[in-house]
């Protein structure tokens, strides 16, 4: 069972901010009242809002120590601040969930899709998940063709829903890198699984431990792309520091528990390349 992410407390903006929240360096004004200076300060002395809506009245400017009203400043540009709505933001974070949830589970599918290919020494039709096969001008899976069956632990039975198929399944299975050759008796095929040696089950051992890292780096990018995402809410002003904190703590979490399940998964397969 995957960890859940903690319910944070998200970022709400404070429109209790102190009268003097706005500065503007080196300003001149050339129209109305010929106003110059080097540094005014911004007052706002009443706010607005009304849903995710936050509006600016009675601004003031100070300046060479004086204070003046100016009823009409910057009209274009006061108006309106729209803030992200409660419900917007927690979308957002649950789309990032769903989706570093849903990445690490394919990635786990992928790992155990690739040990499932390379044989062990015991038949098993996983190991034909692979094999594309040429169906009139179409290449298809060759278990969509065709049904695998184990009659022995070293042996596989491939009876396909239409025998014209045949050749171009034999010619597939030789063309693969199963190592195996097909015995094509006009209505099935049978395959039959040499035996590993010593030396070649070290070898896929090898093959085995590359398929694993590769999933623990793919998952170790996830969390990346998640963290990112995480900054960049915060930047936004939509989660605070605190909150992408707990959010990155519950990621890691979740990413060593993926982890964990890779090594699960390895330490089975290899247990099956090493027992003779």
């Amino acid at each position: 069972m995957a960890a859940s992410f903690s319910s944070t407390t998200l970022f709400r903006p404070n429109l209790n901010l102190p009268k003097s929240f706005l500065t503007h360096s080196d300003c001149a004004q050339e129209g109305f009242g010929r106003v110059k200076c080097h540094f005014i300060n911004v007052s706002a002395h009443s706010w607005s809002s009304a849903a995710n809506y936050a509006s600016i009245r009675h601004v003031a400017v100070k300046s060479s120590g004086k204070r003046v009203v100016v009823k009409h400043l910057l009209r274009k540009r006061v108006g309106l601040v729209k803030c992200a709505t409660i419900e917007e933001i927690e979308a957002e974070k649950s789309s990032i969930e769903k989706d570093v949830k849903e990445r690490m589970e394919k990635t786990i599918e992928t790992v155990r899709a690739n040990f499932n290919s390379i044989r062990t020494g015991r038949a098993n039709p996983s190991m034909l998940d692979k094999v594309e096969v040429e169906y009139y001008g179409t290449p298809v899976s060759l278990k969509s063709i065709a049904q695998i069956s184990t009659p022995e632990s070293s042996s596989l039975l491939i009876q396909p829903f239409d025998k014209s198929s045949l050749k171009a399944i034999e010619k597939a299975i030789v063309n693969s890198d199963l190592g195996m050759t097909p015995n094509n008796d006009g209505e099935v095929i049978r395959l039959s699984l040499p035996q590993l040696t010593t030396e070649r089950r070290k070898e896929l051992s090898k093959v085995v431990a590359k398929q694993a890292e590769e999933g623990k780096v793919a998952v170790r990018n996830i969390r990346r792309d998640a963290l990112k995402a995480y900054e960049k809410l915060e930047k936004e002003k939509k989660l605070s520091e605190d909150n992408v904190k707990d959010l990155s703590s519950d990621l890691q979490k979740l990413t060593d528990e993926y982890m964990k399940k890779i090594d699960s998964v390895y330490k089975q397969k290899e247990k099956e390349l090493l027992t003779v």
